[in-house]
């Protein structure tokens, strides 16, 4: 078992008398007190609430008429998980009542998140993926506020009840359009980005992103002190070059894949415009040596036919058109929230990684530029203020150790080891505090009880280092994180207003390379949606019908397209069959994901007509297949498998690694989905033979 990895929880049935509303989906975010941070409902919850307490009487007081409703609704199963975890030091993972809703809860700190399904749509696992992705979304909009509890209820409940609304808002729909994705695209169903795979002008979009772009960017003087450290282009959720300038950090797979969701949030991807027919799939799959293209001019019938400029705003349309989908495309368009300047960055905290260590949630400046409809650069920029936040973590790191061996009853010098220990950085933090200036109100909060943690730790003849310093290393927490809050979230003003891009140089970057791809940009948005076939795979693998391999060392996948819309046609055929090929690859993710939870890294399935296939492997740098060794059997409360809200894949290669010292060791997955009357022994052929064809250089673009 990993240190740290399991946890207790109680599952138990609930009478269906203490939830008599008949609900369908929710996710919620509650204080202890019952008060209400977050929460998103799908139209029956919503509707079903309102007849239940009764719609708000007066115009204008429906928000806090509904947060009324759900606070009430919740109060009792909030107030329970309190009193479970006060009088048992334990609490509820899930339940299910008597009606067959399911309700999956976790708590963060002071923060209870739950999650409700009522129409069996979704599982315990949906449920708790769920909840620790919106918990992700939150500490890339937040940062390190969401360390102190007391800080990030204000943030997610401002006292201004229109902030509120904005707020609850781009959460609401970036939940929305998260649920979409996993439900609709291969890469967030397995959590890991897809390349376009179209080696040469993916190369030669790489060199131009370094060359020319992020060059020119960076030697600018409009750039107001920032430095761009990575850019990339998207076609829809797809990668075509990634480029990270030489002082830049690698970025982890779970932020790039929160990019992707915050981007396609921004300008959704409008699916129907950019569907084609079958005959565009064989020339654009670039799988064989007889693909070719030439660019021809965008067809007058688009909406963009009079010009090139992005059409901003524009709502998603689904690929399948049934009652439950069009239900949550008419949710998104009432969400009301106003069209995103390009012009104006979003603040976003990611993880950096230095030789001096690993530091999460470090502030960057994203900046989401739409080339074309579908199309789009993104640009992350390093802001002039870096070294505050990396301080900040330091500090937060310092007191957090300090606090956790206080509570393990050490006292002395057993409560101060580090690295860092609190004698480490008590002149930089001095420092620290003398250089922040004591004008501002947040710096003289943290002045004031950094002196009397000093006289309490320090001074002869004081407490000294025990567990009566414990409120006091939480209040130094608190107010560092206040500090951080100030820097990094807080609009300063007009005196901020320069620390940017300017809108002139965001401008000649968005054009810089629209020029580059002019000529490609229809073929892209094809090639988008026909990345790879399974044309070319057809003749050395009969009666293999799907596959998704997965590089869990780099967080890449490859897998055929799976468009199963109205309007086309692939290889799985058309309608009714297409669509129940595509729920069982859905359904062979989730069964895999609850057997690797259990240990086994392989699995080997038959149902009806097909035969599932699950390998999870480790490689050298040589390509030598490694033993597999005992994979770690995990709790079933514990966080989701996948990369994006938490990159179990990482900490599953650290633990395998440690009996491979000196080797650079990778982790990979295949899935593979044949005809049931193939025999088994050609399925394993199979598998072992396409998992050597899958990586070679020639099918895949520049890493």
């Amino acid at each position: 078992m990993w240190s740290g990895w399991s946890k207790t929880g109680t599952t138990v049935k609930q009478d269906r008398s203490c939830v008599s509303v008949v609900q369908m989906k929710c996710l919620l975010i509650a204080s202890e007190s019952a008060e209400v941070l977050f929460h998103w409902t799908d139209p029956e919850f919503q509707q079903n609430i309102q007849e239940q307490y009764g719609a708000s009487q007066e115009e204008g007081q429906g928000l806090p008429a509904f947060e009324d409703s759900i606070s009430t609704l919740f109060a009792p199963i909030i107030i329970s998980c309190s009193t479970m975890v006060d009088r048992l030091g334990d609490n509820y993972t899930s339940f299910t009542t008597e009606n067959n809703h399911i309700y999956v809860l976790h708590q963060f700190d002071e923060c209870l998140y739950i999650a409700v399904n009522g129409d069996g749509e979704e599982g315990e696992d949906d449920l708790r993926r769920k909840i620790y992705v919106m918990k992700k979304m939150i500490e890339v909009m937040f940062g390190m506020v969401t360390l102190s509890s007391n800080l990030l209820r204000k943030e997610l409940r401002p006292q201004d009840t229109d902030q509120r609304a904005r707020l609850w808002k781009h959460l609401q729909s970036l939940l929305e359009t998260y649920s979409h994705l996993r439900e609709n695209d291969q890469s967030f169903l397995v959590e890991a980005v897809e390349r376009l795979i179209h080696p040469t002008l993916c190369e030669q979009c790489i060199e131009f992103l370094e060359r020319r772009l992020v060059q020119q960017l960076n030697s600018s003087v409009e750039r107001a002190g920032e430095e761009v450290l990575h850019a990339f282009i998207l076609v829809h959720t797809k990668l075509l070059a990634f480029y990270s300038s030489r002082n830049a950090s690698t970025l982890p797979t779970s932020d790039l894949l929160a990019l992707i969701i915050m981007a396609q949030n921004m300008y959704p991807s409008n699916v129907d415009l950019e569907d084609s027919g079958p005959e565009d799939v064989e020339s654009t799959s670039g799988s064989g040596p007889e693909s070719f293209y030439t660019p021809e001019p965008s067809p007058t019938d688009r909406d963009s036919s009079s010009s090139d400029k992005p059409v901003r705003g524009s709502t998603p349309v689904f690929e399948f058109v049934d009652p439950d989908i069009q239900m949550a495309e008419d949710s998104l368009r009432t969400l009301e929230v106003p069209p995103p300047d390009p012009s104006t960055p979003r603040r976003v905290f990611l993880e950096v990684s230095l030789k001096e260590g690993l530091y999460p949630m470090m502030p960057h400046s994203m900046y989401c530029l739409p080339l074309w409809p579908g199309i789009t650069l993104v640009l992350l920029t390093k802001i002039p203020t870096t070294a505050v936040a990396m301080s900040v973590y330091t500090f937060l790191e310092a007191f957090a150790n300090l606090e956790k061996r206080l509570s393990q009853g050490q006292e002395g010098s057993a409560a101060t080891r580090g690295p860092p220990t609190i004698h480490d950085i008590r002149s930089k933090l001095d420092k620290f505090i003398k250089a922040l200036g004591p004008s501002e109100i947040q710096s003289a909060q943290l002045q004031n009880v950094w002196t009397e943690f000093k006289n309490r730790a320090f001074t002869r003849g004081g407490p000294g280092f025990n567990k009566h310093l414990i409120p006091w290393c939480k209040h130094m927490k608190t107010q560092l994180c206040g500090i951080y809050r100030q820097c990094f979230l807080i609009d300063s003003g007009p005196a901020d207003i320069p620390r940017r891009l300017s809108p002139s140089l965001q401008e000649r970057a968005q054009t810089m390379v629209q020029e580059k791809l002019m000529d490609w940009k229809d073929f892209l948005l094809v090639k988008s949606k026909r990345n790879i076939t399974m044309v070319s795979y057809l003749e050395d693998f009969p009666g293999l019908i799907h596959f998704i391999c997965v590089d869990r060392s780099t967080g890449q996948m490859i897998a055929p397209s799976l468009n199963i819309t109205e309007r086309t046609t692939s290889e799985l055929g058309k309608g009714p069959v297409a669509r129940f090929i595509k729920s069982k690859v859905w359904n062979l993710v989730s069964t895999t994901r609850r057997y690797l939870q259990k240990g086994y890294s392989t699995v080997t399935l038959r149902d009806g007509d097909f035969y599932f296939c699950y390998f999870l492997w480790f490689e050298n740098e040589t390509g030598y297949k490694l033993e597999a060794g005992d994979i770690p059997i995990l709790p079933d409360d514990s966080a989701p498998i996948g990369m994006l809200a938490w990159d179990y894949y990482r900490k599953l290669l650290r633990y395998y690694s440690k009996n491979h010292q000196g080797e650079v060791v990778k982790c990979y997955e295949l899935l593979t989905v044949h005809l049931g009357v193939i025999p088994t022994e050609i399925i394993l052929q199979h598998c072992r033979q396409l998992a050597s064809k899958l990586w070679e250089p020639s099918r895949n673009p520049l890493l």
